[in-house]
Order: structure tokens, then C-alpha cells, then sequence
């Protein structure tokens, strides 16, 4: 067939025709979308079952944005990039068989661990002592499986909702341009995340720089659930307290510990370990009963929130006892994810835990492929029994041609024991902020509390990062935050910034508490 002039400029023409009109759009017009393209109506908050319940698979943009974010770095980690790990055991030493049938928990039984630690945001081999939470996994390769608490040094998180989670990260890491972090990105991210401020206040304070990885404390963070024999529930946080006690670098001290050794947490790790000083964490819960959820001012599923009042009781300790013997395939290999739940133990309604169930998994498998959990520091100590098969790198051994369940030729049969609790539901599917929010209360609180010392520490290290913000919007935001959540917190901001407190007063009047 003869293409003439005419007909090949009307194929050009309609070829071009996407691009034409997506130069079109302008600015003003252009609106958030997916992926594909498609109009983003909420991309703040996740879609739940009513108010409080957990959230829902169909809601296509959150995993398609967990998915694209969890798919951005390879082969190194999105974040905890920068992680040291070491084996050790788990001995408990309470018997909370009222709470949970988990037999991880049983007094008596030893259960060996592997512990990472790491930095948030940085890559690997950046220096260990950055401002910056720190990750505090611990893996259980328990007789029902392994269970993965992965969580970090401090109680609480930045955002609530999972839907933010790539959004917070990139604010955070460095710059897409430069590829150098900047203060002027983050606060951007912050100015307009008022849930924030607690878990800042606590970033700036001491908490912020642990001087090692065995001075600080670590978190569950989430409320999980635990299910005893009985099928009752109750909502549980689990905190991991130092034996070694809390010690922090101050800012002036950072500069000098830099020069020192940026390696400084992993060698004081390890130098510990093989001096037979083995680091031990006692392990903490807070119960709360399903009906004491509701007696908070605020959501108390809100992992921006701590349960103050709530008493901790000790049911175990952590010992970590030996060094890796190749960094790679246990620090760097080894892949935790809060899915990873054992009978006993399941996940709470918390919208940011919600996301992390899908995400941390979904990570590891793009990360280290759909056999991950073959590699001997992810293998559990247990059988593994199911129809998975292939993939790359597969080294399970499966025999014979039942790759399915159920089956008379040769049935796997299910465990009724570990069957997942029933959970009520009420209300219409939503995408809506959670109520009771208090942004501010409990970053006043924590304020307060400090030691003068710290109080000064803490100052002196936000208004350094506050001082770098050239968006004069952004930075009367974040001032008006930290002075709604204490008025001396925010004044002394306020003076250390150079900024103006009538202004700042302003703004924090129109905020909620």
C-alpha cells in the first residue's frame, strides 16, 4: 500500500496526540494522579472499614504508590540502608498465657534472634551518627515460625497514615537534584504535617543521637494485638529497655565523635560482643483491653501517639552474643517484615502498621527476590509446608506433584488454633482523617519534661535546621506548631531563629489542639 503525504501527516499528527495534550495542561490545571493517569480524589488517608477498622486491599492507589516506592533502590535498602545486625537469644520471663498463646512467650524456652540496627534515611556506609531514628529489629525464629518486631528507637513515628509514607521518605532523603539532603525539602514535607511535631521534638532531643547502638532503647511503636487460647484480645505496645541504660551525644559532641570514627556504633557493637560484655534489652508491654481504646482524648491507634499512664510490665530479655560472620549475608540479607506475625500475636487497626504489613514484605521480595525466606538468616526454624515453587534463586527442595491445597492424593492440613481472631466492623468504607487527632499535646508534654540540659540541646539542634529553611511560609508553620505544642518551646524557637513571635502567636491561635 502507497502511503501518501497526506495520510503519514495524519498518522503523525494522532501519534503526537498524547504528548501534545499532557504539554498542554498547565500548572494550574494539572492535578495529582497514579500511575496511570487516573485522578487522584485523597492522598492523604487511607481507605478503611469505618473509623477504626483496618485498611482495605482495594484501595488500588495506596499499594500501587507502596509498591512503586518500595521499588525505587536496588539492591540497597529504600531506607535503613546503613545497619548492623548480631545474633543473640530471647528468653522470656513472665507467663502471659492470659494474653497470648504465642510460644515465643512461654517461660522456660530460649529463642534464638537476630537484632539490626540502622539509620532511617542515609545510604550504606554513611556515617553512623546521624540525626536520625534509629531501626530496632528483632527477628524470633520461634517453634511456630518467624516473627519479626520491627520497630525503632523511639516510641512513636512521624506520620499516621501509610498513604504518606513514600512522601515523607522523599522529603527526607537527599534532594532529586542534587542528591544532597535539605532541610528546606523536609520542613517543606513538615510545614504542612502537623503530626509531626511530636515525633520531631523528640528527634532534636537526646533521643535523636543515641551514642551507640547499646545506649538506647527501642520500640515497638504500633499497638499490636495479642490472642490467648480463648480467642480473647487485648491491644498491646512492646518497648525494649537498655540494660546498658540511655546515653546520647550532645550536639556540640557530634562533630568530634564524626572525626573519631563514623563507624563508632558498630565497632563499640562489636567490640563488645567479642569482649564477652553482651548488650541485653528487657522486653516491656503496655495491655490495653479493647474497651479502653475509646477512654483516650485521642485515637489510640494513632502511632504518633504514646499510651502515657498505661504501666509496662517486663515478660523477657534479649542477649546479643555473637558477631555475624559475614556481614552480607546476615546484616545485608536478612529481611524483616511486621507481617511476620506468629499465632498469638496479630496486627492492630493502626492505618500506618496497616500499610507496613503489605510494604516491608513486598520489599524484601523485590529486593532479594521471591525466595528470600530460603536464605539461611531469614530461614525459620521450623518446616516450611505450602504450595510456593520456582522463582528465582529457589533452593527449597519441594518433592512431588501436590502443589496445591486441598488434595486426597496428599492434603497439608490447616491449624484451626492459629486461625486469625474475629475483628467487628461498623461504618462505610472511607478515605477520611482519623478523628481526635491532637496534633500538638504530647510534644508539649515531652517538652516539658526535659532536663534544662536537654531542653537547651534540643533548641539549639532544631533551630539549626529551622535556620536553614529559605521558605519564610514553611518555617512560620513549623514555629507555630512547636510553639501550640509549649509557648516556651516555641518562643525560645521563635529567638533562636530570628523570627517574629507576634506572627508565630497568630498562627498557633488558629491551630486545633
Amino acid at each position: 500500500m502507497k502511503t501518501t503525504k497526506k495520510n503519514f501527516a495524519r498518522t503523525s499528527v494522532l501519534l503526537a496526540l498524547p504528548l501534545s495534550i499532557a504539554f498542554a495542561v498547565s500548572a494550574q490545571d494539572a492535578h495529582l494522579t497514579s500511575d496511570a493517569g487516573i485522578p487522584v480524589g485523597d492522598n492523604q488517608n487511607s481507605q478503611t472499614a469505618g473509623p477504626n477498622g483496618p485498611t482495605l486491599l482495594q484501595d488500588s492507589r495506596l499499594i500501587e504508590k507502596l509498591q512503586r516506592f518500595d521499588r525505587e533502590r536496588i539492591p540497597e535498602r529504600v531506607v535503613h540502608a546503613r545497619g548492623t545486625g548480631a545474633f543473640g537469644v530471647f528468653e522470656p520471663s513472665a507467663d502471659i498465657s492470659s494474653l497470648s498463646k504465642a510460644k515465643v512467650f512461654v517461660p522456660g524456652t530460649s529463642t534464638p534472634v537476630f537484632a539490626r540496627f540502622s539509620t532511617v534515611m542515609n545510604f550504606r556506609g554513611s556515617p553512623e551518627q546521624a540525626r536520625d531514628p534509629r531501626g530496632f529489629a528483632i527477628k524470633f525464629y520461634t517453634q511456630q515460625g518467624n516473627w519479626d518486631l520491627v520497630g525503632n528507637n523511639m516510641p512513636i513515628f512521624f506520620i499516621r497514615d501509610a498513604i504518606k509514607f513514600p512522601d515523607f521518605v522523599h522529603a527526607n532523603k537527599p534532594s532529586a537534584v542534587t542528591g544532597v539532603q535539605d532541610a528546606n525539602l523536609a520542613f517543606d514535607f513538615f510545614a504542612h504535617t502537623p503530626e509531626a511535631t511530636a515525633m520531631l521534638t523528640r528527634l532534636y532531643s537526646s533521643e535523636g543521637m543515641p551514642d551507640n547502638y547499646r545506649h538506647m532503647d527501642g520500640f515497638g511503636v504500633h499497638a499490636f494485638k495479642l490472642v490467648n487460647a480463648q480467642g480473647q484480645v487485648h491491644y498491646v505496645k512492646f518497648h525494649w529497655k537498655s540494660r546498658q541504660g540511655l546515653h546520647s551525644l550532645r550536639p556540640q559532641e557530634v562533630s568530634a565523635s564524626l572525626a573519631a570514627d563514623w563507624n563508632h556504633y558498630t565497632n563499640d557493637l562489636y567490640k563488645s560482643i567479642k569482649a564477652g560484655d553482651h548488650p541485653k534489652w528487657d522486653l516491656y508491654i503496655q495491655v490495653l483491653e479493647p474497651k479502653d481504646l475509646a477512654k483516650f482524648d485521642f485515637n489510640a491507634l494513632d502511632d504518633t501517639k504514646i499510651w502515657p499512664g498505661v504501666p509496662e510490665q517486663k515478660i523477657g530479655t534479649t542477649t546479643l552474643n555473637r558477631v555475624p560472620d559475614n556481614f552480607f549475608e546476615s546484616t545485608e540479607e536478612s529481611a524483616f517484615a511486621p507481617s511476620r506475625m506468629v499465632p498469638g500475636i496479630e496486627a492492630s487497626e493502626d492505618r500506618m502498621l496497616q500499610g507496613r504489613l503489605f510494604a516491608y514484605a513486598d520489599t524484601q521480595i523485590y529486593r532479594l527476590g521471591a525466595n528470600y525466606l530460603s536464605i539461611p538468616v531469614n530461614k525459620p526454624a521450623v518446616a516450611v509446608n505450602n504450595g510456593d515453587q520456582d522463582g528465582a534463586m529457589s533452593i527449597s527442595g519441594r518433592k512431588g506433584e501436590i502443589n496445591y491445597e486441598p488434595s486426597s492424593i496428599n492434603e497439608v492440613s490447616e491449624d484451626p488454633s492459629a486461625k486469625l481472631v474475629r475483628t467487628e466492623l461498623s461504618g462505610t468504607t472511607q478515605q477520611q482523617a482519623i478523628s481526635k487527632p491532637r496534633n500538638f499535646v504530647q510534644a508539649g508534654e515531652y517538652y516539658k519534661a526535659l532536663p534544662a540540659q536537654e531542653k537547651n540541646d534540643l533548641i539549639v539542634a532544631l533551630s539549626n535546621d529551622l535556620n536553614q529553611v529559605t521558605n519564610d511560609a514553611n518555617k512560620y508553620a513549623m514555629l507555630s506548631y512547636f510553639y501550640k505544642a509549649d509557648a516556651d518551646y516555641g518562643t525560645r524557637l521563635v529567638k533562636a531563629t530570628h523570627a517574629d513571635l507576634s506572627r508565630v502567636k497568630a498562627a498557633a491561635e488558629k491551630l486545633a489542639d
